[in-house]
């Protein structure tokens, strides 16, 4: 018992002696989403970890904060990240901030925190803002399960493979795109998730041109093909069904087995025709040509 209490006694010790990491949100667009305690914390630490330091300096001369400030973004994590372990190591304290919203979420606040917790140090959250969880609660999707993807990669095949392993998640899907990518993106979830699920595009949160657009896929596709898209989009996606998931992972790959495979399980033929378009990441329309001429 006594060796215990002194193993307990210098892990305390040691923790004590070593800085901690805060984790700090920070505005999506709004600055008045600036939290209090965000605000005290960044006035008294030492030293920031920025994604970007010039983006980041505006943020903290609006709130007259004259911390100093370090580059930390996903260029030169791997030979910064242990330079600021070592930092933390040493007694100093440490604020990591993203551009906007959460550190940790598609950036390199991750690396970070798994280096930090794999040297004992304390990690801490400064909760605030964040772009996903703003849209999804104002998408009007199910908010009870969800699966957040980020940004698709920009290399063909590897995007078709994040895509592939989206198709059957029965949860709503949360990605984020650029306004320069978003048509092309749209039009590529229309194709393999299919374009009859429901769908938000939210853009510009928190921030004076805010705007929520609703609708199927293929509406929002068609929507913004007429309408060039600006700012920052998250988008949110319907999950498949669940007879579509069990479809899509075991059926082949051929429109009237798929259909048949629906019908069998006692859908309405108008459901079944929705339910294998989705299940192929085809359109209703096409589904109905098909079988009609098949």
């Amino acid at each position: 018992m006594a060796d215990m209490q002194a193993a307990l006694e210098d892990t305390a010790e040691n923790t004590a002696q070593v800085g901690t990491l805060y984790l700090c949100a920070t505005p999506i667009g709004n600055l008045e989403d600036m939290t209090y305690r965000a605000v005290r914390v960044l006035g008294e630490v030492p030293l920031i970890a920025a994604e970007d330091t010039r983006h980041t300096r505006q943020l903290l001369t609006h709130f007259d904060i004259h911390t100093r400030l370090t580059s930390y973004h996903e260029h030169n994590k791997f030979a910064k990240g242990p330079e600021l372990i070592d930092w933390l190591l040493s007694g100093q304290d440490l604020a990591c901030v993203s551009d906007a919203g959460l550190p940790g979420i598609s950036d390199p606040g991750t690396h970070l925190a798994q280096l930090a917790i794999a040297a004992g140090i304390r990690v801490t959250p400064l909760p605030g803002a964040n772009a996903a969880l703003s849209a999804l609660i104002c998408s009007g999707l199910d908010t009870r399960y969800f699966t957040f993807i980020g940004f698709l990669s920009r290399q063909k095949k590897e995007r078709q493979a994040q895509l592939a392993r989206a198709q059957a998640h029965t949860e709503t899907l949360i990605f984020y795109e650029a306004p320069h990518h978003l048509k092309a993106t749209l039009k590529e979830l229309a194709d393999v998730l299919g374009g009859e699920r429901q769908a938000a595009a939210c853009r510009e949160l928190t921030k004076k041109f805010e705007e929520f657009q609703r609708g199927t896929l293929a509406e929002l596709a068609a929507f913004y093909a007429a309408y060039e898209p600006r700012g920052e989009f998250v988008l949110i996606v319907e999950g498949a069904s669940e007879a579509g998931q069990a479809v899509a992972e075991t059926a082949p790959q051929d429109l009237r087995t798929v259909y048949e495979g629906f019908l069998a399980r006692g859908l309405p033929k108008k459901e079944a025709m929705r339910e294998t378009a989705k299940a192929l990441g085809r359109s209703r329309r096409d589904v109905y040509q098909e079988l009609l001429h098949d």
